[in-house]
């Protein structure tokens, strides 16, 4: 509970101490800026009023409204307005048009500016009509900026703006700054309490259900929030990993108590040997007599017929092939059955090997007059081992070529079936009787002996189907239908 703690406190004072420190660098970044550049960007926004009241001023001379009664009001607003100080003096000395009732002072300032006595004067802007400076007057000892000019009419125009004024209100600024700063990074550290509380809820909740599923307590469940997030969707997801072990563990104890139930099944099992050894013998018993009572007959020289004797030799060299073939099937279903055979489980493509298995048996086919056809996708990924998943379906093949009667039609089928690709061999014929089918999967069980023996059928083959599929963890089976037989299987897609 302690390390709970710990790690809560830790992920909350991270998120408040990241929010305020962003806000507090923002607030510090843009109070450095303020001190060291709102000054100058004042200081360039009232020479460019400067220069465009004095623009103003240079237009109206041109059709003689500057000095008139009406422009008077507009010229009062223009000075009140921008906090600017204006005269204009005529060539003679005499003060047209000024913005204080007692122009000498700005006249003083005009010659000052001219002037320039004290050489402390800087340059902030000038064309062919005037000069805009900073200065400070002699008079006043006060920081200016001036406009001295000469209007469109020849007069000489004096526009004064104090320095003072904007240096205190970039002061002011600062310190509403600074202050509105303190009370934002405060604000700040309040709202991310409130934040970081409400984010590492939903985390501490997270950390408690591992704990518990670490503890093997499935029982605890994350509840949503109304408003989904990531930490909600992980929330979930951790339900379902807490299903999903709990479903585990209750498998694994129901496969040590299968494993417990084996261990009582090995009379089963010795006596399911005793029973393999007899059907071997009796299905070898055949094929041996056959060929110990050729063999005799041409070592006795039964026949001096040649073809006689080929056929003698034929006989005992099918019948050989028989049991070898018949030996390797049973090597192979045994090693299924008791798990020496190891599946290499790819994705690949089955609808290549599906139409290899069909064309390399076409000789066999046009022999019997058979059609065979595929009915499905041009190409169908699965996962299975390749060799095995071939052998399935030769052996469901084969069988179909073997008891394909009536039409002779052979249909392969593939489809998808609940995210499995479902393989289905068809042909036409006699239905399997009943009662036989659930035997099918036996080994050495045949339902038409007589048939089996003519086509060299040991009755192992759909064995082998059997330990494969069940290997795999795959369904298969057979149907019956009114005119013929469909077998399948299913692989994982």
């Amino acid at each position: 509970m302690t390390k709970l703690f710990h790690g809560r406190a830790g992920i909350h004072r991270q998120m408040v101490t990241a929010i305020v420190s962003v806000v507090f660098g923002v607030i510090l970044l843009c109070w450095v800026l303020n001190t060291s550049f709102l000054e100058k960007v004042y200081m360039h926004s009232k020479t460019q009023e400067i220069i465009d009241a004095f623009s103003l001023l240079s237009e109206n001379t041109r059709d003689n409204t500057l000095y008139s009664k009406e422009f008077y009001v507009t010229f009062e607003n223009l000075c009140a307005g921008k906090n600017l100080s204006i005269i204009v003096i005529s060539s003679d000395g005499t003060v047209l048009l000024s913005s204080q009732n007692e122009a000498s002072m700005l006249r003083n300032q005009l010659f000052n500016s001219l002037l320039d006595i004290k050489g402390k004067s800087k340059v902030l802007a000038s064309d062919d009509s005037y000069v805009v400076k900073r200065q400070v007057d002699i008079f006043s000892n006060q920081d200016n900026i001036f406009l001295v000019g000469s209007l469109a009419d020849g007069n000489t125009i004096l526009i004064r703006s104090a320095v003072d004024s904007i240096r205190d209100s970039a002061k002011i600024s600062n310190r509403f700054l600074l202050v509105m700063g303190l009370v934002g990074v405060l604000l700040a550290f309040f709202v991310s309490e409130v934040v970081a509380r409400w984010i590492t809820k939903p985390v501490v909740e997270l950390t408690k259900l591992s704990k518990k599923m670490a503890a093997l307590d499935f029982d605890a469940k994350y509840e949503p929030r109304k408003r989904r997030n990531e930490v909600d969707e992980l929330g979930e997801q951790m339900n379902m990993l807490s299903e999903n072990l709990e479903r585990t563990i209750g498998d694994l104890k129901g496969a040590n108590a299968s494993l417990q139930h084996d261990l009582t099944l090995r009379e089963e099992s010795e006596r399911m040997r005793k029973e393999f050894l007899s059907n071997v013998s009796h299905e070898l018993k055949t094929p041996i007599a056959l060929i110990q009572g050729y063999a005799e007959g041409l070592q006795e020289g039964v026949s001096d017929d040649p073809e006689s004797q080929a056929y003698y030799c034929e006989v005992i060299s099918d019948e050989a092939k028989k049991m070898n073939q018949m030996v390797q099937q049973l090597l192979t279903l045994n090693q299924l059955e008791f798990g020496e055979q190891q599946f290499l489980m790819e994705r690949f493509d089955v609808v290549p090997m599906i139409r290899s298995v069909m064309q390399a048996s076409h000789i066999l086919l046009e022999n019997q007059g058979i059609t065979a056809e595929y009915e499905g996708a041009d190409s169908c990924y699965v996962w299975a081992d390749p060799f095995w998943s071939e052998q399935v379906f030769t052996n469901y093949f084969s069988n179909a070529i073997h008891h394909c009667e009536g039409q002779k039609q052979i249909s392969v089928c593939l489809s998808e079936q609940e995210g499995n690709a479902h393989i289905e061999v068809y042909n036409t014929g006699t239905p399997i009787p009943e009662e036989s089918i659930p035997r099918l999967w036996e080994k050495f069980y045949k339902v038409d002996k007589a048939r089996s023996r003519e086509y060299g059928g040991s009755g192992i083959g759909l064995s082998v189907v059997k330990a494969v599929m069940d290997g795999f963890g795959k369904k298969y089976g057979v149907e019956n239908h009114e005119n013929g037989v469909s077998f399948w299987f299913e692989l994982d897609k």
